[in-house]
């Protein structure tokens, strides 16, 4: 098939309004507040700073100066970097509830029997497709506290039994992502849980702002591994919590204007339909959104994220299931001198769109027209998940699923 992807131009792009009203958003990204979540998380003893492949034979085969890929499949040995903002969240919350600044407190300072004590027992709550959920139940268990996950319908058993083996309470539902999101907001307001979700609605804004500040640990550390600013950036989006925050620092960092792709699965493609309708405000999109991109697989986006991401996103594409699987592959068998990467469906979708667009003359007009990619292009990705469903990894990579 032809229309592995389809691609819309942001009609809010760059608008001076837009520019002008997100700019208090962005006061929320500084390099001091960056800094800030640097320093908690760095306090964690096995704390280690993931890798940035330098995919330089690829590059050269597809024709662009520069392939980079963060890999968060590192991180933390989780497999994912959803941990970051989960960790950060808790970490604020209860240094709200202490009455302290986060910069008072470390992460081994939270694991004290005198916090304990002094909060008593604190139970956790979210909805996950996989990696967010075992990233609050590994905080969770790590700061003594207990964890409820619940999962949307199709999730993964393996990534259930993920985060089982974190200690956390775990079921998967017979909901889609974001009915599941309106059941445990419903269940922590009855039972007094604590709700971690990086999704946003109204009277549920300090949170998610939190998670989002969370991930920009590992936007920071491959802003300092990078020896030159990349002129293209593409990003997955679920709700478009880690698209938000990873924009959002990129373009205070850097002087120079970056390209800013959206990439997100058919099934699941808010982002996509609301750039498609050109109106200021976002749409959402329902169904059971089954895709092998669950950490994708959501229909409405979070507020905060859309404020950023319609303000500098240029191109929103949304892709069939081939494309993802055809990023794992090319990711995962190296040519030449380049590290193999072992990237799941949602870490490795952008990339897979990337790969279309640079290899398929029936996408010329978006690569050389709308997106302007050359010879000198830098290019960078961020592989977000390693093999979480280690059953359905290898029925791509190994028995060619998702081939055609």
């Amino acid at each position: 098939m032809d229309d592995k992807i389809m691609w819309v131009a942001n009609q809010q792009y760059h608008l001076q309004e837009n520019l002008e009203q997100v700019g208090h958003l962005l006061h929320n990204f500084t390099m001091e507040q960056v800094n800030r979540v640097g320093r908690f998380h760095r306090s964690y003893e096995k704390f280690e700073m993931t890798p940035l492949h330098n995919l330089d034979t690829l590059a050269s085969f597809v024709g662009v100066r520069n392939i980079f890929v963060k890999d968060e499949s590192y991180r933390f040995g989780l497999n994912a970097f959803k941990v970051l903002g989960g960790i950060y969240a808790i970490g604020q919350y209860v240094a709200k509830i202490l009455g302290k600044n986060i910069d008072e407190l470390s992460f081994e300072e939270l694991k004290s029997s005198e916090v304990k004590d002094q909060l008593g027992d604190l139970t956790f709550i979210s909805t996950t497709d996989g990696n967010h959920g075992r990233g609050v139940a590994w905080a969770a268990r790590e700061l003594g506290f207990k964890a409820r996950i619940y999962m949307p319908e199709g999730s993964a058993a393996e990534r259930l039994q993920n985060i089982k083996n974190e200690g956390a309470y775990a079921e998967i539902t017979t909901m889609n992502y974001d009915d599941t999101v309106r059941y445990t907001a419903k269940l922590a307001k009855n039972n007094g849980w604590v709700i971690l979700q990086d999704t946003m609605w109204e009277g549920y804004e300090e949170i998610p702002l939190w998670i989002m500040q969370g991930y920009t640990t590992l936007v920071k550390e491959a802003v300092d591994q990078l020896e030159k600013p990349p002129t293209h950036v593409f990003l997955q989006a679920g709700v478009g919590s880690f698209a938000g925050a990873v924009v959002a620092y990129l373009t205070q960092c850097y002087a120079q204007e970056i390209t800013f792709v959206l990439v997100e699965p058919y099934a699941a493609n808010c982002f996509y339909e609301s750039f498609k309708q050109g109106a200021p405000h976002y749409v959402t999109v329902g169904g059971d959104m089954q895709t092998i991109m669950a950490g994708l697989a959501c229909g409405e986006p979070n507020p905060v994220a859309w404020e950023i991401l319609k303000t500098y996103t240029k191109i929103g594409i949304c892709c069939h299931e081939t494309v993802a699987a055809t990023g794992m592959r090319v990711l995962g068998n190296a040519i030449g001198t380049d590290p193999r990467i072992i990237a799941g469906e949602s870490g490795a979708a952008p990339f897979g769109c990337f790969y279309e667009l640079m290899t398929n003359e029936h996408y010329t007009e978006l690569r050389d027209g709308a997106l302007k990619i050359d010879e000198y292009s830098r290019v960078l990705f961020f592989n977000t998940e390693g093999d979480t469903d280690a059953e359905n990894y290898r029925n791509i990579m190994w028995h060619g699923k998702y081939a055609k």
